[in-house]
């Protein structure tokens, strides 16, 4: 997933949103370290989900907003954050259904892993510490920022 980031990280710029759905532990967080490390983002980049967002400066451009809607129960939460969403490349963790009217250009990243008793016991781990396992990623580019752009 780290990989998948920064190929990413190569076509994302200022204003863009990413949106990422799947499963806990199916690497939501390490695609956006390895989308940071690309993009030279300061700070650790981990699981924001206690602290709703974490901006990381970058030394390649525009700040990365890291933001996990697990806990959020209704979209002006989010609005609520005050986030800097047309001068930073915005990822938002489990953010389907909360960034609907945010920008009419959104890169929907969905991760499916595997379903078997490999996949149940993974939910317990630490995300470092879940086991290589496929998983299949589905990009969605909607929007008029993504109608040129090869993914």
């Amino acid at each position: 997933m780290g990989a998948l980031g920064a190929r990413l990280a190569a076509v994302l710029r200022a204003g863009d949103l990413v949106v990422l759905t799947g499963p806990l532990g199916a690497g939501k967080t390490t695609l956006t370290r390895g989308l940071g490390a690309a993009l030279g983002a300061r700070g650790q980049v981990s699981s924001p989900t206690f602290v709703l967002a974490r901006t990381h400066p970058t030394t390649a451009g525009p700040d990365l907003v890291h933001v996990d809607a697990y806990r959020l129960s209704d979209p002006v939460e989010l609005d609520d954050l005050d986030l800097d969403w047309d001068a930073s490349i915005v990822v938002v963790e489990w953010g389907r259904g909360f960034v609907d009217g945010i920008s009419d250009s959104v890169l929907d990243v969905e991760i499916v892993r595997t379903t078997g008793a490999g996949a149940d016991a993974a939910d317990e781990l630490d995300p470092d510490d879940v086991p290589d396992e496929p998983r299949r990623v589905v990009v969605t580019a909607t929007g008029p920022r993504w109608d040129s752009v090869l993914l």
